[in-house]
């Protein structure tokens, strides 16, 4: 005798809206169907559901999210970086007190090292005919973060080293749900053999079929919802073994939606939107950005970032202001709408030698015209790079920096204010070494806010 189970699967939604109805849809249907037939089947979410670059997940801070994963009978998901690390403490804490779903986490403690109360390690779950599914969920362990925010997160494989033999123990099937990334996955299954079934997020891959390694099952949707992951398992009671297991995409833009939901993700965004127009300041005339020269509200941004971070100096890129601020009230709602990101300020210490080299990286920046997406940018293009408490005068051999009003010393350690995607070495690798701080839970649009209503303040 055998048993079919199907477990369905999301990851990395990041508050991209456009296709969840259609999920929604296609995992009640499919539920119905596994019912009629006596199948068992599981829908789990993999982590990121979340995206502050949303109004209306900004507006209740991912609580909305919540409530969407409760109403398609979610039976289980982990977190991924932007539930764990894009919130404040008290808000991580109290994200899942409405949840009808189990949240799996092995590798997340409070600092007294105790779990919060919605963590559980693993889950065993058991079918009709008594078939055991263990079920384990990590994330990524982003410890620089983390730890600022009052959390303690461990080593992944750690977790897993401890926690494989003891639920491989009481389960027939064992699954991970990971929040690691496609590399890492391949490294678990390469190292825990035990696994039937990770079911992965973090770097959007697309494995069409899944991936085998070493006889684990490595499955990935994508990202913002473009597919619904699909697996079958069949079961040999008999024998307690898995003799087969499958998996496949469905692209979500080809599953139908129920007509009354053609306009759910404008409708979820104009509902944030309401929620974010408390007035924060009065603007007496335009603020205008610019993504390739100097303009009003980028030198207010860069100088706000020097100023927050007590530093001697800082440095972004225009591309993280999206548009202008027009005269008059401004709104949360519009601090939202220009600089969505969820970018977190920091600083780096540099000797001189150091920061010359890393500002004459920027002057002829390779990246102004670049467009991308990642690192919690969400933007459309780089931009140039605006600087403040830093003047760059000369070319090649002859380029002469002061900071401060004062020439760059060469030997000196200067601290320099900027935003946490550039620490991670992709655009200046000096920055991946220097040692770091990093402000946590304020967002660069927190900055954007707090100057905005000191400069500005709202009229009596």
């Amino acid at each position: 005798m055998i048993e079919k189970i199907t477990i369905y699967h999301t990851n990395d939604i990041h508050s991209h809206f456009e296709t969840w109805p259609n999920i929604k849809h296609e995992v009640t249907r499919q539920r119905q169907i596994h019912e009629d037939n006596n199948e068992t089947m599981f829908l789990f979410d993999i982590g990121d559901h979340i995206d502050r670059f949303h109004p209306f997940t900004e507006a209740n801070l991912g609580k909305g999210n919540i409530q969407l994963l409760n109403e398609c009978e979610f039976d289980a998901v982990t977190i991924g970086n932007n539930e764990g690390i894009t919130l404040a403490h008290e808000d991580l804490l109290s994200l899942y007190d409405d949840a009808k779903f189990d949240v799996i986490l092995a590798n997340l403690f409070l600092e007294n090292g105790k779990r919060p109360n919605w963590a559980k390690p693993y889950q065993i779950y058991e079918t009709a005919s008594g078939v055991k599914i263990g079920v384990i969920g990590i994330t990524v362990n982003f410890t620089s973060f983390y730890k600022p925010l009052g959390w303690n997160v461990t080593d992944p494989f750690a977790e897993l080293e401890h926690l494989i033999p003891l639920v491989r123990s009481q389960c027939d099937i064992l699954i991970v749900l990971s929040h690691l990334g496609l590399s890492e996955d391949e490294r678990m299954a390469q190292y825990f053999p035990q696994v039937d079934l990770i079911l992965g997020a973090h770097t959007h891959h697309v494995l069409e079929n899944g991936k085998i390694i070493n006889d684990v099952l490595i499955c990935c949707t994508g990202k913002y919802g473009m597919n619904l992951g699909k697996v079958e398992l069949v079961f040999d009671i008999k024998q307690r073994e898995l003799v087969k297991k499958c998996a496949k995409l469905i692209p979500a833009d080809e599953l139908p939606i129920a007509k009354a939901e053609e306009n759910f993700a404008e409708n979820l965004y104009e509902e944030g939107k309401k929620q974010l127009l408390n007035p924060i300041a009065f603007l007496p005339e335009k603020l205008e950005i610019d993504w390739f020269n100097d303009s009003p509200l980028n030198d207010l941004i860069a100088s706000t970032l020097t100023e927050w971070c007590e530093a001697d100096c800082s440095f972004l890129n225009a591309g993280v202001l999206l548009d202008d601020l027009q005269a008059g009230i401004v709104t949360d709602y519009d601090i939202h709408r220009i600089c969505p990101h969820p970018l977190n300020p920091c600083t780096v210490e540099l000797s001189g030698a150091e920061l010359k080299e890393l500002l004459v990286q920027t002057v002829d920046d390779k990246y102004t015209t670049l467009k991308f997406k990642g690192l919690g940018f969400r933007g459309e293009i780089f931009g140039k790079v605006i600087y403040d408490q830093i003047d760059i005068t000369g070319e090649g051999s002859n380029i002469q920096i002061e900071i401060g009003g004062e020439a760059l010393e060469m030997d000196r350690i200067y601290k320099v204010a900027t935003i946490d995607m550039f620490t991670f070495g992709r655009f200046y690798p000096t920055l991946k070494r220097a040692k770091k701080q990093f402000f946590l839970p304020e967002f660069l649009r927190d900055l954007l806010k707090y100057s905005l209503a000191k400069r500005y303040p709202l009229q009596r």
